[in-house]
């Protein structure tokens, strides 16, 4: 009996042990990070670039990792960041760089929404910006623009294209109120299209366009075609005038559209993919892992998915003004293409957004206890704010 109980204590040893060491080696096995079950990513609605681009490569990652990928259109930009922040029906968002600041600073119709830090986790896509004329107009250049003047078209229908125009160009020029209105006269045009058209129509002599607009190519063969006026990527004292009215633009040569504006000096508009600064930093690494090394498997799945290369995500790195994600920065410091300079720039977007964050939701909550109401177009919750948020920095590109 006691021999019987001995070697069955010891055979319960053994089965211990050995089960002890295929636990570890499963533990082994299973440690490796498993991408989420579902992944449901927010993008602007289904006739824009945003969710289209998405889409192309959202079935290349499922396949890659299992995992089931939605892409849901959101063509209301509150709603979606709503959806990302406060609700967490998004694991990340597709949205502009300009967005983030308005969502950042509770610009408009987010003032009412909850404050929330929000981080990169990888470059999206860029849409180039530019001035255009006719390919016979005597205007070649930006100096000759600021000492001739002329005629600029603006499409009044939409108000960061008249800012530009209005604002940023003279700002840029360094032409005071009273030069621009001895020296340019505005046309009004009803839509992009027309205000684009009018300098090969010959009603302006300048328009604000982006090259990869189909009525660009319209353009460019027009009788005499069209050029794009440089703007001087070295006049850091003429873009910083520029950035006061548009801050989260970045100069840069545009790369895609038309052949006329290819490596011409401009701007672009950054779209990025953020997600909450608590996202899991493992699944922020991973994707940011996925891609990088997975760019050749979609990135002629749409031309904008073309822009997702590293290159250009560094690119955009070296002028953003907004912070990235820790789990990114691992993944970046891993192969190479972050620095200590990266980390300090960081530090402080990051600082500048928390206390962005920290004050807006200060303001709200003063509202609250006085039963103010939070909208932005009362006026008593709109001082509050403003006390609150008195000499805090603004967010704009770094040049």
């Amino acid at each position: 009996m006691i021999q019987s109980r001995t070697r069955r204590v010891a055979g319960t040893a053994v089965a211990l042990v050995a089960g002890l060491a295929l636990g570890s080696a499963a533990v082994a096995e299973t440690s490796e990070f498993q991408m989420p079950r579902l992944m449901v990513i927010g993008a602007a609605g289904t006739s824009g670039g945003s969710f289209a681009s998405t889409n192309g490569w959202a079935p290349i990652l499922q396949k890659d990792v299992g995992s089931m990928v939605r892409v849901v259109p959101e063509d209301n930009e509150a709603q979606r960041y709503r959806r990302l922040v406060e609700r967490g029906d998004f694991r990340f968002v597709s949205v502009s760089s300009a967005e983030v600041r308005f969502q950042t600073l509770g610009i408009g119709g987010y003032v009412s929404t909850s404050p929330a830090a929000q981080r990169i986790l990888w470059h999206h896509n860029d849409t180039p910006w530019g001035f255009v004329v006719a390919g016979d107009s005597p205007i070649q250049s930006m100096e000759d623009l600021k000492e001739r003047g002329g005629r600029i078209s603006v499409a009044i229908q939409s108000p960061p294209m008249v800012t530009a125009v209005k604002k940023a160009l003279p700002a840029y020029l360094g032409l005071s109120e009273d030069e621009v209105s001895e020296k340019f006269r505005y046309i009004s045009a009803g839509s992009y299209g027309e205000s684009c058209r009018s300098v090969v129509e010959g009603r302006a002599d300048v328009a604000y366009c982006t090259p990869t607009s189909s009525v660009l190519s319209e353009m460019e063969g027009a009788p005499g075609g069209i050029r794009w006026l440089p703007m001087d990527m070295s006049n850091t004292e003429g873009w910083e005038r520029f950035l006061d009215h548009r801050p989260m633009t970045v100069p840069a040569k545009m790369e895609l559209g038309v052949s006329s504006g290819r490596g011409v000096e401009g701007l672009i508009s950054n779209f990025l993919y953020v997600l909450p600064a608590d996202a899991d930093e493992e699944y922020a690494y991973n994707m940011a892992k996925w891609f990088h090394e997975k760019y050749d498997l979609y990135k002629n799945t749409h031309i904008l998915a073309s822009r997702m290369a590293l290159e250009n995500f560094r690119d955009y790195l070296n002028r953003s003004p907004l912070p990235v994600h820790d789990g990114t920065i691992r993944y970046l410091r891993e192969i190479g293409q972050w620095t200590d300079e990266d980390d300090a720039w960081n530090q402080e977007a990051i600082e500048k957004m928390d206390r962005w964050v920290a004050a807006r939701k200060a303001a709200m909550e003063e509202a609250r206890a006085k039963r103010v109401e939070i909208d932005h177009e009362n006026e008593a919750f709109m001082a509050i704010l403003s006390r609150h948020t008195e000499g805090l920095e603004d967010f704009r590109s770094r040049l």
